[in-house]
């Protein structure tokens, strides 16, 4: 596993927690697929990464870029 910016590399959406605003819920409110939740422990954003599909909206919602889609090569 490789970390950049707090986030792990090998998981098709990573979180920067350090960018990631405590209690904001807009990524996880436009994923389709409910593959995003909230940690009631430190209030950030976190990935169920099996169920996610790469499709981006909440990297696009996210209001300070703490959200990022790693498109799997082969989906390209």
């Amino acid at each position: 596993m490789t970390l950049i910016n707090n986030t792990r590399a090998d998981v098709p959406v990573t979180i920067d927690e350090s960018l990631c605003i405590d209690g904001c819920t807009l990524c996880v409110e436009v994923c389709p697929l409910d593959a995003l939740a909230i940690n009631p422990e430190t209030g950030k954003a976190f990935m169920h990464v099996d169920e996610c599909w790469y499709c981006g909206p909440c990297a696009a919602r996210c209001p300070t870029g703490a959200v990022t889609v790693n498109m799997p090569y082969l989906l390209r």
